[in-house]
C-alpha cells in the first residue's frame, strides 16, 4: 500500500495495519487476487462489492466501496442506482441505510 493510499484509509484500518501488518497485507493481497480472478472490470467489481456491503448492512463496507467506486470512475448516479436496485431483494430500510452511508462519502468527494 502506498503512503497516499494509506492516508486515505480510515483511522481504524491504519491502526489495524500498524498492529497486524502481515494480516492486513494478506487481506490486501486477497482483494487484488479477487479483482483479477475474472473478466469483470474494476467498476463492476466495486459495484458488486458495494451491493454486498449494503445487503449485509456494513456501514464501513458501504463507505469503502463507495470511495473505491468513485476512484475508478463510477458516477454518483450509478452508485445510487446500484443501491436502489437492491430494494426488492434486501428491502427498503436496508437500502435507505446504505444510501445514507454512501451519501456520507459522496458529500466528501463533492467537497461537502
Amino acid at each position: 500500500m502506498t503512503e497516499s493510499t494509506r492516508a486515505e484509509r480510515p483511522s481504524f484500518y491504519r491502526t489495524l495495519a500498524d498492529r497486524h501488518p502481515a494480516f492486513m497485507q494478506a487481506l490486501d493481497g486477497l482483494g487484488v487476487a479477487v479483482r483479477q480472478a475474472g473478466p469483470l472490470d474494476e467498476k463492476t467489481v466495486q459495484l458488486v462489492q458495494l451491493a454486498a456491503a449494503a445487503a449485509t448492512r456494513s456501514e464501513g463496507g458501504v463507505h469503502s466501496h463507495t470511495r473505491r467506486a468513485l476512484a475508478c470512475g463510477v458516477t454518483p448516479e450509478a452508485i445510487r442506482h446500484a443501491l436502489i436496485a437492491l430494494t426488492s431483494t434486501v428491502g427498503f430500510p436496508t437500502v435507505v441505510a446504505a444510501l445514507s452511508w454512501a451519501e456520507d462519502q459522496l458529500a466528501k468527494a463533492d467537497g461537502g
